[in-house]
């Protein structure tokens, strides 16, 4: 499961056309690992749920402006998902993929005690790029991104986990991992060298 040589051959032949990722509690620390890292000519669309509180204002946008080369945004509805480009679910809202492959923003029930919602992300995500997606849950304290990622493999896509004694909240990656529908569990800095290698 740990995350090798042959998992990238493995992921390289997928053709990923998106990366979702899904984090909560320490999910800033675990992102500013990985983001910074992607250079300007990345050719594939990051979009990612972080749990956090609608008073945080502008900080998360904020914050990886400032440390990303790649443009960063927050999501607006009906926006179009554009290659080498960093998109942030708006606080207080779902987020989810429409088949033109655009977002749409919605104010449901809370799930998993979330909004915005990873299983929302990873879900429809999966109905639009089937075997093309990449999902990855890093660290959190809760269980949202399970049902997500079980929607990612039933549609042919891979998932990986952030490796559990590396998260600042290990509950998130460990209920993937048990679950089974896992590809490979991996530490930030292994993500971060396989996301710069399959963009």
């Amino acid at each position: 499961m740990k995350m090798n040589e042959s998992f990238e051959n493995v992921i390289c032949k997928h053709d990923i056309e998106a990366v979702v990722i899904g984090t909560s509690s320490g999910g800033i620390s675990a992102l500013e690992k990985i983001l910074p890292v992607l250079p300007k000519d990345y050719s594939i669309p990051i979009i990612i749920v972080q749990h956090i509180s609608t008073d945080a204002g502008g900080y998360l946008l904020n914050h990886f402006k400032r440390i990303c080369v790649l443009d960063v945004c927050e999501v607006a509805d009906l926006e179009p998902i554009i290659a080498g480009k960093i998109f942030f679910a708006p606080p207080g809202y779902h987020l989810m993929i429409e088949p033109n492959k655009t977002f749409s923003l919605c104010v449901g029930e809370k799930i998993s005690y979330s909004r915005p919602s990873i299983d929302v992300l990873f879900s429809t995500a999966a109905n639009v790029y089937k075997s093309h997606l990449l999902g990855i849950i890093l660290t959190g304290a809760n269980y949202d991104g399970t049902a997500g990622a079980k929607q990612i493999k039933q549609n042919g896509g891979l998932i990986i986990a952030q490796s559990p004694e590396t998260a600042e909240a290990a509950c998130m990656p460990e209920s993937v991992i048990t679950s089974g529908h896992c590809d490979a569990i991996a530490s930030l800095e292994a993500m971060a060298s396989l996301l710069k290698k399959i963009g």
